[in-house]
């Protein structure tokens, strides 16, 4: 895996909406913050545009985030929302100046779909964390802010591991990968599917009914995608639904019932997803798991 340069006082960090719609204002409060961190911020065509359920037309987020991947003057790009609209432009990417000079790609959520692509692709690590709703005045000096920064400055980063009845314990060392459980699947035969093979495993989601969840991990293992794994580690399964016929197991029983049998650590409720405090992960990197009672660590490696 290559890491791109890591960020320094007056590099620039442009900011696009490759997916969903993103108020303006919203924008600005972000892109204070990052200048107030000594970085200089532009904002692309997309930000503050709407057309529909997406931030523009698939031909003008394409552009925008292009226009970002081609500049040598550009160190990093914050995705400025996710929601969904990446996957109908990554096939019409051009990522060849990109993988030339590699700048940091930093979002979630749909932009798993980003994320996936490059690392499946080009072997280039990206950032999995908060986008522009995050970088508000109250977030300012919080744990998983710093996480961002720590990530793009190349500094250490250990995470909150939250004592879990669920987890399966265990150590490991290994390249972390993963994103939004939907994503992921969605990506099952395309160019973009993520390599999961000897790999620490991240996965989050919010929103999808309990048995989506248990269709959705059955679609990556009948893939293989879970077969060959060093480890699951689970982040936010936020506003999880059931139906009116409940499905007769929670989130974690479903997770675990896919992964039980591999003699795999298996860490669940990782600060990192559709969550109010949502740390940042360096995909790509090598990163150490240790599971066991009362003595949890996740870390990138050193």
């Amino acid at each position: 895996m290559q890491t791109p340069p890591y960020l320094k006082p007056g590099d620039t960090i442009a900011i696009t909406c490759p997916s969903g719609y993103i108020p303006k204002e919203t924008v600005g409060i972000a892109q204070q913050m990052l200048e107030s961190w000594g970085y200089r911020v532009i904002l692309g065509e997309t930000v503050g545009e709407s057309d529909n359920y997406f931030s523009a037309p698939d031909e003008v987020r394409r552009r925008d985030l292009q226009s970002f991947l081609d500049r040598n003057d550009v160190q990093a790009i914050l995705m400025g929302r996710g929601g969904y609209g990446m996957s109908r432009i990554i096939d019409d990417l051009d990522f060849s100046r990109f993988i030339q000079q590699p700048k940091w790609l930093c979002g979630f959520s749909d932009i798993t779909v980003l994320h996936s692509h490059v690392l499946s692709n080009y072997g280039i690590t990206t950032l999995h964390g908060p986008m522009c709703s995050s970088f508000k005045p109250e977030n300012e000096g919080k744990s998983f802010l710093n996480s961002f920064r720590s990530v793009i400055t190349g500094t250490a980063v250990d995470y909150p591991v939250p004592e879990c009845i669920y987890n399966i314990e265990g150590t490991t060392k290994g390249v972390l990968v993963g994103g939004n459980l939907a994503m992921l699947a969605h990506l099952t035969g395309s160019a973009s599917e993520l390599n999961t093979r000897d790999k620490i495993l991240f996965i989050e989601d919010i929103g999808e009914h309990l048995y989506n969840i248990d269709r959705l991990l059955y679609n990556m293992k009948r893939s293989g995608a879970l077969s060959n794994i060093k480890a699951l580690v689970c982040g936010g399964f936020t506003d999880t639904e059931d139906t009116t016929r409940p499905f007769g197991q929670n989130v974690y029983e479903i997770i675990l019932n896919h992964v039980k049998d591999m003699n795999i650590p298996v860490c669940f409720d990782i600060p990192c997803g559709h969550i109010d405090e949502n740390f940042s992960l360096s995909l790509g990197q090598v990163y150490e798991l240790q599971v066991l009672k009362g003595e949890n660590r996740f870390c990138l490696s050193q």
